[in-house]
């Protein structure tokens, strides 16, 4: 397995990075400036430039990778295309080129309430719309997938339980970043994950569970 990680730099995809290099995964993380990315990622990763926005530079990026991990996002701006491009378009050449490469599985963040129009965070430029129409084009891609809707994300760790849910199940919650990382990894090692959406939140009163159990768990 070798992990091609788009969003690298960001505060999930650097958590995705920092998960597969403990677990000794190769990795080719996708950065637009080597020099900042350095000061933020592993030195066991391989950094790769390029842009979700430019597929050309896409193709030689992912090179030999087998697996890809897109934790992409657009940065709250006063663009109001940015969501449409950043969300929905990056994550689109993603795909198209994952489906000529023979990617084995895509593992794509995205997040709850994506199918509920009238949610605040669609006051950003419609995030969440953009969000859904990456999620449906992956589904109809061919490629074997992995939704992961995480809650309000939360850049400290804590003890919490994940729970997992299908879609469109949780509406409210926050999980920590590092646990989101850890959904995804271990989706590319468990067959109950594949082609299935999962809605994850962390929450103390919830029953400790596998991996394996919380994605088996999802219909």
């Amino acid at each position: 397995m070798k992990a091609f990680v788009a969003g690298a730099t960001g505060e999930t995809g650097r958590r995705i990075v920092q998960e597969l290099v403990q677990r000794n995964i190769p990795v080719r993380a996708l950065v637009r400036n080597i020099d900042s990315a350095k000061a933020i990622l592993p030195a066991e990763a391989e950094l790769v430039v390029g842009d979700v926005l430019q597929p050309d530079t896409l193709r030689a990026a992912i090179g030999d990778s087998t697996v890809l991990l897109c934790a992409t996002g657009a940065k709250p701006s006063f663009d109001p295309t940015g969501p449409y491009k950043v969300d929905y378009e990056g994550t689109k050449n993603l795909v198209d080129i994952a489906k000529t490469k023979g990617i084995e599985h895509f593992v794509f963040v995205s997040s709850l309430c994506t199918s509920q129009l009238f949610h605040p965070l669609n006051l950003f430029w419609l995030i969440l719309v953009w969000k859904k129409q990456a999620e449906e084009y992956l589904q109809k891609s061919g490629l074997t997938y992995t939704i992961v809707r995480p809650g309000g994300l939360k850049n400290d760790d804590n003890s919490n339980p994940v729970v997992m849910s299908a879609a469109d199940t949780l509406f409210d919650g926050s999980i920590p970043r590092t646990k989101v990382a850890q959904v995804c990894v271990e989706a590319l090692f468990n067959p109950e994950s594949r082609n299935k959406i999962v809605e994850i939140v962390a929450k103390p009163e919830a029953s400790a569970k596998s991996f394996q159990e919380l994605f088996a768990s999802v219909g």
